[in-house]
């Protein structure tokens, strides 16, 4: 196992064991790749250090390989926009914090950040992209209605004043509000009516 350091002397002999000890198990050996690693050192020592040119990794043994991370210079890191978290020693944490931003009226033309599942990479999208766009490229009024359009918002209303007149019977059916079902529209015969006087009917129609 690795031994720490000693002095040899002028015709001390060199053992097997020191040469293990002292030497081997001691210096940095290289090797292409971990399959290369493991296949010379069958028997790796807690301490032992290797380096991979395949990767450029240097790696120590401490009850299995790992990665030697050099310290750095980073002496904080403090949280942006958008951000909180951060510290000036140890393991720091950032955090998106949404609620720090300023408010802002979204147009079609602006950027969200979204996580695309495709690769998992986070990235950016125009509005106008992640909207869900129809194909209607106009709305017309039929008959009994008013309005329409072709672009934006557009209304429909009801108009019966282009409509042409008529003689009802008793057969003809007229649209109701259904206030027993939440105001829902619904149609009925003129005669099925709570009204004895047809003409009354009429006059409010």
């Amino acid at each position: 196992m690795p031994s720490g350091f000693k002095t040899f002397v002028t015709g001390e002999v060199l053992t097997a064991s020191d040469v293990n000890n002292y030497l081997m198990e001691q210096s940095i050996c290289v090797f292409a790749d971990a399959t290369a690693r493991d296949a010379a050192i069958t028997s790796p020592e807690d301490g032992q250090f290797v380096f991979l040119t395949g990767s450029n990794t240097l790696q120590f043994y401490n009850s299995g390989w790992t990665n030697f991370i050099g310290e750095g210079d980073i002496t904080g890191v403090t949280a942006g926009t958008g951000l909180s978290g951060g510290g000036t020693s140890g393991a720091v944490t950032l955090n998106l914090d949404a609620n720090s931003l300023t408010s802002a009226t979204a147009v079609s033309t602006d950027y969200v950040v979204i996580e695309d599942v495709t690769d998992n990479s986070t990235k950016k999208a125009l509005i106008s992209d992640i909207i869900e766009q129809g194909d209607i490229t106009g709305v017309t009024a039929g008959d009994g209605l008013s309005g329409g359009g072709t672009s934006g918002d557009v209304t429909l209303a009801l108009d019966i004043n282009g409509q042409s007149s008529v003689t009802p019977t008793t057969s003809d059916e007229l649209i109701i509000a259904d206030v027993s079902d939440s105001n829902n529209a619904k149609k009925i015969t003129i005669g099925d009516l709570p009204y004895a006087d047809i003409g009354l009917v009429i006059a409010l129609g």
